[in-house]
């Protein structure tokens, strides 16, 4: 992702943190509540996570809202010493929502606790004030994560899978030039692990759109760079087989030639039957070769054979790929495009 493009989220989230938070005590205020302004710190801690995790951390909120009141009372409303009445409350609090899978909503809890231990009114109408403001503050972050630029995030994740293609179409080729005995032109070990950060960054970028909107099937972007993931690993593989070879063997043109003709069909709408037929006549004729008759023949020969493997389980990947896909997925992101 472009630094533009992080600005841009960066000014996005910003805004939604101010313009809820500050609404959500104007709301409070205009409601009469008290401790007003902690509807605006609530909208704030929910605010800060992804459209997704706001929801169920939404739900969470509500669920254990009345833990920590019953909490509050069975500590702050008996016992006289405060700051051990309100340790206990946290250390029990903590101890719940960490058992439960909800610790994220401790630190409402923890601002609603405050509000019993000044006001030691435990009354329906205070804790209904209490939950109203739970309720102004979600609400307004619910709100507000519904503002999510859909269409930029979309376009980097493209512009990341042609970027992704691009790349392992280099890396591919260099392999073969190397098989040829050429000098490569860029140092495939250098190039392979910058696009392996890469890929775990398109990843995480992936996932954040997914945890982001409603529409249907976004995980295809993190099966998409998964994929590739995948496959960069065999090169890195087959890379490591290529450096074992001391005398490059006559069917290494074959090889190569293959790969050269491979680089073109990196590319997302294909499906790789063809490529994968091609390779398995490869490995028909290889067997038609006459036995190596050297020790240094036959090492080479086995590596060689190694390589084509890896070949074809960088082929199966795709083909999983493809094959995985459900209807749906096949319309929105293949039909669409082509």
């Amino acid at each position: 992702m472009g630094k533009k493009s992080e600005w841009r989220k960066l000014l996005l989230q910003t805004a939604k943190i101010a313009v809820g938070s500050s609404a959500a005590i104007y709301a409070a205020e205009m409601m009469g509540l008290q401790y007003g302004a902690s509807a605006g710190s609530i909208a704030l801690l929910t605010l800060v996570t992804t459209k997704w995790e706001t929801v169920r951390l939404s739900v969470y909120r509500i669920f254990t809202f009345g833990i920590a009141v019953a909490l509050a009372a069975a500590t702050m409303g008996l016992m006289k010493s405060e700051w051990i009445a309100y340790g206990i409350y946290i250390f029990c609090l903590i101890g719940f929502c960490k058992v439960v899978g909800m610790y994220a909503t401790v630190s409402v809890n923890a601002v609603i606790g405050t509000h019993f231990l000044q006001s030691k009114d435990f009354g329906y109408d205070f804790i209904w004030n209490e939950f109203q403001l739970v309720c102004i503050g979600i609400t307004a972050a619910l709100i507000l994560n519904l503002f999510y630029d859909y269409g930029s995030q979309r376009r980097n994740l493209i512009k990341s899978q042609r970027e992704a293609e691009s790349e392992l179409q280099m890396i591919m080729g260099e392999l073969a030039a190397y098989m040829l005995g050429k000098r490569m032109q860029i140092n495939v070990w250098q190039k392979i692990h910058e696009m392996e950060l890469k890929l775990q960054d398109d990843i995480r970028a992936a996932y954040e759109y997914q945890d982001n909107t409603f529409r249907s099937h976004p995980g295809y972007y993190i099966d998409y760079f998964e994929m590739r993931m995948k496959q960069l690993d065999i090169l890195h593989n087959l890379h490591n087989e290529m450096r074992k070879i001391r005398h490059m063997p006559a069917q290494a043109q074959v090889v190569a030639d293959y790969m050269l003709y491979l680089t073109d069909y990196v590319i997302e709408l294909n499906s790789p039957e063809k490529q994968i037929r091609r390779l398995d006549q490869i490995f028909e004729d290889m067997k038609r070769e006459p036995l190596p008759v050297t020790r240094e023949e036959f090492e080479s020969r086995a590596v060689l054979y190694h390589i084509l493997m890896d070949l074809a389980e960088f082929l199966a990947v795709k083909r999983r790929f493809v094959n995985d896909l459900n209807d749906t997925q096949r319309e929105l992101y293949w039909t669409k495009n082509e």
